[in-house]
């Protein structure tokens, strides 16, 4: 099953920079469609495959660095082409 995801890591701590460069750079030769944006990070791919690369790199992040914050949107199919028509 194709899935989107949106995901925003917000590092509550003075080094938050290198933080969500790092996690960013982690995902990007994983083989999934990415696009990246100043506010968030867009990863399509199949579901399970996605989701347990994404397990991963957050426990990572987690067990590097205290007072992480992610916030993850979920939608069932790959949104990558979409376009607003309004």
């Amino acid at each position: 099953m194709k899935t989107s995801v949106e995901i925003t890591l917000m590092p509550l701590n003075d080094n938050y920079k290198e933080i969500i460069k790092n996690f960013i750079k982690s995902i990007r030769n994983e083989g999934f469609e990415i696009l990246e944006n100043p506010l968030s990070t867009q990863i399509y791919g199949d579901f399970e495959p996605l989701m347990e690369m994404l397990i991963q790199k957050i426990k990572t992040a987690f067990m590097n660095s205290d007072g992480i914050m992610i916030n993850l949107k979920i939608v069932k199919g790959n949104r990558i082409n979409y376009k607003a028509d309004f």
